[in-house]
């Protein structure tokens, strides 16, 4: 892990004398052949998406709504960034997230839950919750749909029917907002050890709106969420006492806190609170306790704001996946 945490840096230090709006640069001195393009290009776009559609439990109807790959590749790219970003960095979403949703799918028909009713997952589509409808989009984009739509569907096309693979399975392509500065390990957040869901630096998004926030909470609301939590917790005294030792990941996610003399896990702290991110520090003045958050998201995966970093640089998507899944295959389903 140390040795992770160094390269990383190393490679942050290099990626932030790049200019923030330069184009047509590298993402990293990879070596040519780990950014060679796929070997196989995508499918025709309409003739290979008979039977690789989705089935998804709207919760907002109680329907089972299906929806084909191009489709998905269009309104899941659109239910997880602008569809004003750079086209590079729409086409690393899409493929992202067709990769995690298509293995979501394998593992739920192999192991159907009956509460989804033969549908591959669940989704509020009423607010475009994992995938936005073209109706939806119509809403949202009002007068710039049709550049909208056209700048999705453009990315869609050019990825279509391409996945993210290790050790020849579907990866499990998670991916979050705004990273630390260093992406997390899947085995410091999460428990379960991935080779391409390791730390990988991402200095791009010290540059984004919202990269450091801070939220203040009343004293006896966070008495009363630390009781709920550690009800051992002894919480008299100074109050500027109760916080005591952080134990971080190597990137700087809390995993816990000692809070009154007991361990907190940091992930529900987090969760209880409301935080934007597991990466925070806590301080008390005045009678209320403020967090100050870096990052927003599990920090674990590609960083979508990373990936438009990346893509402002001149990277290609390709280089984009491969650097926040480091090791992953490209390959046609």
């Amino acid at each position: 892990m140390k040795r992770n945490v160094v390269e990383a840096a190393l490679l942050a230090a290099l990626l932030f004398v790049i200019p923030l709006f330069a184009m047509g640069g590298s993402a990293g001195d990879e070596p040519e052949d780990a950014l060679e393009p796929p070997a196989q290009s995508a499918p025709e776009p309409e003739a290979a998406d008979v039977g690789d559609d989705f089935a998804i439990l709207d919760t907002s109807t109680g329907e089972v709504v299906r929806v084909s790959r191009l489709e998905f590749l269009r309104g899941g790219t659109a239910a997880e960034i602008s569809p004003s970003w750079e086209p590079e960095a729409l086409r690393a979403q899409a493929v992202a997230a067709y990769t995690y949703y298509a293995r979501l799918r394998d593992e739920q028909r192999a192991s159907p839950d009956p509460a989804l009713q033969g549908a591959d997952f669940s989704a509020d589509l009423s607010i475009g919750e994992k995938y936005v409808t073209p109706e939806l989009m119509k809403t949202r984009y009002g007068d710039r749909y049709d550049e909208y739509y056209a700048r999705l569907d453009e990315a869609a096309r050019d990825v279509n029917g391409l996945v993210l693979r290790s050790g020849g399975e579907l990866i499990d392509a998670v991916f979050f907002a705004i990273s630390g500065g260093v992406t997390e390990s899947s085995a410091d957040v999460w428990g379960g050890e991935r080779s391409y869901l390791v730390p990988v630096a991402s200095p791009g998004d010290a540059y984004a709106a919202g990269y450091r926030t801070s939220a203040s909470f009343p004293q006896e609301e966070i008495r009363a969420a630390l009781l709920g939590l550690a009800p051992d917790a002894v919480l008299g005294g100074d109050p500027a006492a109760w916080f005591g030792e952080l134990s971080r990941t190597a990137s700087g996610s809390v995993l816990s806190v000692t809070a009154g003399g007991v361990p907190v896990d940091g992930a529900a702290l987090r969760s209880a609170l409301g935080l934007r991110s597991q990466n925070f520090t806590v301080s008390f003045a005045d009678g209320a306790f403020t967090f100050t958050v870096t990052g927003y998201g599990h920090g674990v995966g590609m960083s979508q704001t990373g990936a438009q970093y990346m893509a402002r640089q001149g990277a290609s998507w390709e280089e984009i996946v491969r650097w926040y899944y480091p090791g992953v295959s490209i390959e046609a389903l």
